[in-house]
């Protein structure tokens, strides 16, 4: 099995976080969202995961070395390829060409997902949908009474299914994959100015390849900041049962409250931490309140009241009660 993971999207979005660090390497519950996508799809994948593919734009040495070692802790080998022009979601995964092939897994790293299943290698391919409220920013599938997908739309104008894409797909044939969207490529074919990878999937429909959906028990988007710190809080209380705090917490006066991750080397001087915060390693809080917010590495917190909040790596913030979305280094006093 190899997983596929295109993740060179600039993160727009997500901004400030992403000026300086990749979207997919931001932290959710103190692990990278890349980092727990991969280890969530190797729950379900049943056998062994050979290679982890990474498909990412100009991130530098550093990036790379820590998303082999990622693949690494999973037992993988890590690969790195590059996509240098944002040209839609088919011409994304073609980047990693070579490692198309045999059975695989494709996951975009901008969603998460909780599941109670083990993948069905044996299916032609499965591609794993959501119901959602509106349609219409999603590629979405209509089923057949065989529970068969009979039709793939990229992003419907008009109402044609809820099922949305999540960006998760299993393929049994990889080189057929490879083989369908070579031929977009070559051809020049694209849907709304980009190769989706949703015209792959309906050219191999109708050539009798029979894909199925899939259903997981919770999709979790990491698209904005305020997705981000509800996905943060929603891992927080998948993982509760295991310890959160780092032996190394310097705790004075001060109370944290479960489910909350705490970092190594974190100082909580006169403070309450809790629930839902994520903090990072080496951070400072003193005198504050912190809940249902991510705070990264080094950062340092002086008399603040903060919730639904992001706070970056390096950043200060001596404030009052806030909504926050701080980026590295930056300093509000």
């Amino acid at each position: 099995m190899r997983i596929i993971i295109p993740m060179a999207g600039m993160g727009k979005r997500m901004r400030p976080h992403t000026l300086t660090v990749p979207k997919p390497l931001v932290p959710i519950a103190g692990k990278a969202i890349v980092h727990r996508l991969v280890e969530d799809i190797v729950k379900v994948c049943g056998e062994p995961v050979e290679e982890i593919a990474f498909i990412i734009g100009d991130f530098g040495k550093e990036v790379e070395k820590r998303l082999v070692a990622i693949a690494e802790q999973v037992g993988a080998k890590g690969s790195i390829y590059y996509q240098k022009e944002a040209l839609g979601t088919a011409h994304a995964i073609y980047c990693a060409e070579p490692s198309l092939t045999g059975k695989v897994v494709v996951a975009f790293a901008d969603t998460l997902f909780k599941a109670d299943f083990t993948l069905d290698s044996s299916q032609d391919g499965i591609i794993w949908v959501q119901k959602v409220d509106d349609p219409k920013p999603f590629g979405v599938v209509k089923i057949g009474n065989d529970g068969v997908i009979t039709e793939f739309v990229e992003k419907p104008e008009h109402f044609v299914s809820d099922l949305a894409i999540i960006g998760i797909y299993y393929f049994k044939d990889g080189d057929n994959l490879k083989k369908e969207i070579k031929y977009l490529l070559d051809n020049d074919i694209k849907d709304k100015g980009e190769f989706q990878i949703t015209n792959a999937l309906e050219n191999m429909k109708n050539k009798g390849v029979k894909l199925k959906p899939g259903q997981v028990t919770e999709w979790l988007d990491c698209g904005n900041k305020d997705s981000t710190v509800a996905t943060n809080t929603r891992y927080l209380d998948y993982i509760s049962t295991t310890n959160l705090v780092h032996t190394t917490v310097k705790l004075n006066n001060s109370i944290i409250i479960q489910p909350s991750y705490i970092g190594e080397g974190v100082e909580i001087v006169d403070s309450i931490v809790g629930p839902y915060a994520s903090i990072g390693n080496k951070t400072k809080i003193t005198s504050s309140i912190v809940n249902h917010s991510i705070i990264q590495e080094s950062a340092t917190l002086k008399n603040a009241n903060i919730t639904n909040s992001m706070v970056g790596n390096f950043a200060v913030y001596e404030g009052k009660a806030a909504d926050l979305s701080v980026g590295d280094y930056n300093i509000i006093k």
